[in-house]
């Protein structure tokens, strides 16, 4: 600051550092405020800190025909995706609460998932029931009989059937990225927290994905 300057230049090097002051201790707030966002979240849902327990546990059962599976290691709560079943009846995905769920995207114009439908129908033949239950959300956003005509020449009998044609549950879950191409998989615990995804297709009838499946359900 020149020695003596002119009142109104003192003035406006007066408001010059005032606001330089201002913007500083803004600037520091938000830094702070930040830091303590992140922090809070840095440890996810804190109910679902049994399921990264739980997915530890599942790490060495990942090998084999399930070998992309990735466990999880950050607690993660899935949102309520919203589907409907073979009726057309709204469902959400909090209505298999108590229940571990092997949840499945797919749609007919996806190769991989059309090989992999008798699998994911097998596996529910062998493990589905009170605990377990194979969630298969078909994702078509036309014709709405091709798939259920398609699993009916396939001879798909123990899987239920459910569909999202707005495709909203694969945007729900890509948004927390989760969902990627298709298949989209995810096995998700009793309390709607992930225990592992996958990215792409497996063999859910082999003895590697039963195994894996059995240890979530705390059968290995």
């Amino acid at each position: 600051m020149p020695e003596n300057p002119p009142p109104s230049t003192a003035k406006r090097y007066l408001v010059k550092v005032l606001a330089g002051g201002i913007m500083g201790v803004a600037i520091g707030l938000a830094g702070v405020y930040g830091i303590a966002t992140l922090t809070g979240n840095a440890g996810g849902d804190a109910a679902c800190r049994p399921a990264v327990t739980l997915a530890k546990k599942l790490a060495p059962f990942a090998r084999g025909e399930v070998a992309a599976v990735n466990v999880a290691s950050k607690p993660l709560k899935l949102p309520d995706l919203s589907f409907q079943d073979a009726s057309g009846k709204p469902m959400t995905l909090a209505a298999w609460r108590g229940r571990t769920v092997l949840l499945n995207l797919w749609a007919t114009w996806c190769v991989p998932c059309r090989k992999e439908m008798p699998t994911l129908d097998a596996l529910q033949a062998k493990l589905g029931g009170p605990d377990f239950e194979v969630v298969a959300i078909n994702i078509d956003t036309r014709d709405p009989g091709k798939p259920k005509t398609f699993l009916s020449e396939i001879g798909v009998q123990k899987l239920a059937y459910y569909a999202d044609p707005d495709a909203k549950a694969f945007q729900d879950l890509k948004a927390i990225g989760r969902a990627f191409g298709m298949p989209t998989t995810l096995l998700v615990d009793q309390h709607g927290c992930e225990l592992g995804t996958i990215a792409g297709p497996a063999e859910w009838a082999s003895d590697d994905a039963l195994k894996l499946v059995r240890a979530a359900l705390g059968k290995s």
